[in-house]
């Protein structure tokens, strides 16, 4: 039997989010496969795939509402599946297919979720929804998708919780209001909070995240910070020469088409060796674009046989 002092000692040094060997399938089909993920505490962590990748049923598994095959999956060093309930009630969530009863209004929304965690919402429900515009008087039915999106993200951060599960939080919401949910998770996590969310947009992960991990078929193929992340990525270079080549290419520059004397190419990594070489050639003009992490991605999303 293990003593509540070690458990309590694991508890406070186990990461927000912790899965290992976590595996759901829907009959035959892959859900997700021995998925191995830590999301560190304070952290603002993008979980980056396609539709259909797997983001959705891990995020379900984390929340208790699935039963993995496989594995295991843990919040703040509890069990998602044992522990559900009271994760549930700690956890900020918004899932990707919010549905609240029709008749119910903004306010009358957070006086229901207020009794389920045993807390006051009204007072920061309101605050919230005067950033993101929302009156709390309207009927859900009366609503459109981006304002029940809204109130979805003010029922999920009005208790204040130490991590937040979304799951793709954008959808529906405009440019401005994109902001506003922006600038509330950074604000989140400069306060200690932890955010994991799900997207399919490069550009939101990009501008928000610490770290980001890649799934595709129910499995990761890339998990970590963005800086690493733009080293692996590619840059665009536009070579014209005043005359030929005097001197052969690095081998890791990937030329893509040649028309006379321009070369159009691919490069990764540190630029040097690229301006040293470049420096002894007879050139016109020379490129280097920034590394565009939106091709390392769309390899990774594009690649054959996606999963459900």
């Amino acid at each position: 039997m293990r003593c509540k002092s070690a458990e309590s000692s694991r508890t406070m040094n186990a990461p927000a989010i912790h899965c290992e060997q976590l595996t759901r399938r829907y009959g035959r089909r892959i859900g997700i496969e021995a998925l191995n993920l830590d999301v560190p505490r304070g952290a603002i962590f993008g979980f980056l795939g396609p539709n259909g990748a797997g983001k959705t049923t891990t995020i379900r598994l984390l929340m208790g509402m699935l039963r993995p095959h496989g594995g295991r999956a843990e919040i703040f060093g509890d069990d998602c599946w044992r522990h559900s309930a009271a994760i549930k009630r700690e956890v900020g969530y918004l899932p990707g297919d919010l549905r609240l009863y029709p008749y119910m209004t903004g306010r009358s929304a957070l006086r229901c979720f207020g009794r389920i965690r045993g807390q006051d919402l009204q007072e920061q429900g309101s605050k919230l929804a005067e950033q993101f515009k929302l009156d709390l008087d309207v009927k859900v039915g009366r609503m459109s998708r981006g304002t029940r999106q809204k109130l979805g993200l003010v029922l999920a951060m009005a208790h204040r919780p130490k991590l937040l599960i979304l799951d793709e939080p954008s959808n529906g919401l405009d440019p401005l209001m994109q902001r506003q949910l922006h600038d509330l998770l950074r604000q989140q996590a400069n306060e200690g909070a932890t955010v994991f969310f799900s997207s399919h947009t490069l550009s939101e992960v990009e501008q928000l995240c610490d770290r980001v991990a890649i799934v595709r078929q129910g499995r990761i193929v890339a998990d970590d910070d963005l800086k690493s992340l733009r080293s692996k990525a590619p840059r665009r270079v536009t070579i014209v020469f005043e005359a030929q080549a005097t001197h052969e290419p690095p081998a890791i520059l990937r030329i893509e088409q040649r028309e006379g004397l321009c070369w159009q190419c691919e490069w990764v990594g540190d630029a040097g060796p690229l301006i040293q070489w470049a420096a002894r050639q007879p050139l016109r003009d020379l490129t280097i674009n920034e590394p565009d992490l939106e091709v390392m991605f769309h390899r990774h999303y594009h690649a054959k046989g996606e999963a459900s």
